[in-house]
């Protein structure tokens, strides 16, 4: 007979990263480091896009940008099992640690503390040159909106991080292809590197771009997936309307900032990537906010349809999308 004397019956008796470990099959104990992985939700995914991190509650969490899917570990196992309810996930967790429990005793609740991160700490800004030119204008997206929009060419960054012994550790990345995203008042939000694959995005601050250059004269508001579609959109010439983009499309503008933008406009609406992602990503907006959303089939963004297909070919096959969205 199994006995029943040391098995659990409460979420918070199970060690907060075992689900992480024993679900995702990680090969490393989690002891405070981040984890970076293929997505479990798609596996037809080449380039691990799903991230495994503490929070600043100390709480491990997952975002997978592959298919939009993030959360605790609840959210995790919920996903993982397309469980109806937060309690069922929690159910099952407890079950199954239950049967490790049985198979391997128990897992010592760790304790543990959040491992630095390199961080942006300098850069230094460089005059364009034709690579520059040549890139930007591949979207037809010129010096003027670049200006607008405050993007610049980076000489190199300096990325820092200190461990728990306090050891400086310190990288100089140099090459072509390298942006500096700023805001108005100077501040670096975000490092654009649109060559390298795993690391297109440095994120710095937290900023809602295009939001210092809306005049709030237009009916309607796009939201846009990305700064470079930003700028992209602009070319088009749709005269009735201003736009937006959020840090990434997995992350949702919040409620009071939505809610002030959006009170100065008409309508709004959401024209994210035509993949799962932003097609998920699109589906939040008009659940949490109710803003219709436009899915551009020509390619997988809005920047690379104008580039593929002409500026003209794009806004003939958007205007009506959008008419349609916006009645």
């Amino acid at each position: 007979m199994i006995s029943t004397k040391n098995l659990i019956y409460d979420l918070a008796d199970v060690p907060r990263e075992w689900a992480f470990e024993h679900y995702l099959n990680l090969t490393e104990k989690l002891t405070g480091q981040d984890i970076k992985m293929k997505s479990v939700f798609n596996t037809r995914e080449k380039t691990p896009s799903m991230c495994i991190y503490i929070d600043r509650n100390n709480i491990y969490r997952f975002k997978d940008f592959s298919s939009g899917n993030g959360g605790d570990s609840i959210a995790l196992v919920q996903s993982l099992f397309n469980l109806p309810t937060r309690g069922s996930a929690s159910y099952k967790i407890i079950e199954d640690y239950n049967q490790y429990v049985l198979n391997n005793g128990h897992n010592a609740i760790r304790s543990y503390k959040q491992h630095s991160k390199f961080k942006v700490t300098d850069y230094e800004m460089r005059h364009w040159n034709t690579l520059d030119q040549k890139y930007w204008m591949g979207y037809h997206i010129g010096s003027r909106l670049l200006s607008r929009y405050n993007v610049v060419p980076l000489e190199y960054y300096v990325m820092t991080k200190t461990d728990e012994n306090d050891v400086v550790s310190s990288i100089t990345i140099r090459g072509n292809y390298i942006y500096g995203y700023f805001r108005e008042d100077g501040n670096l939000y975000k490092i654009y590197q649109p060559k390298v694959k795993d690391s297109k995005f440095i994120k710095v601050r937290d900023y809602i771009q295009g939001t210092e250059q809306l005049v709030f004269d237009k009916p309607y508001l796009i939201i846009a997936s990305s700064l470079k579609d930003l700028m992209a959109y602009q070319k088009l010439k749709i005269n009735n309307s201003e736009v937006i983009a959020p840090d990434s499309e997995n992350t949702m503008i919040p409620e009071n900032i939505m809610n002030s933008i959006s009170s100065k406009y008409h309508k709004v609406c959401v024209l994210f990537d035509n993949d799962e992602a932003g097609i998920k990503a699109a589906e939040k907006y008009k659940s949490r906010y109710g803003f219709e959303y436009v899915v551009l089939e020509m390619e997988k963004d809005l920047s690379d349809a104008i580039k593929v297909h002409g500026i003209d070919k794009v806004r003939e096959n958007l205007l009506p999308l959008l008419k349609q969205a916006l009645l």
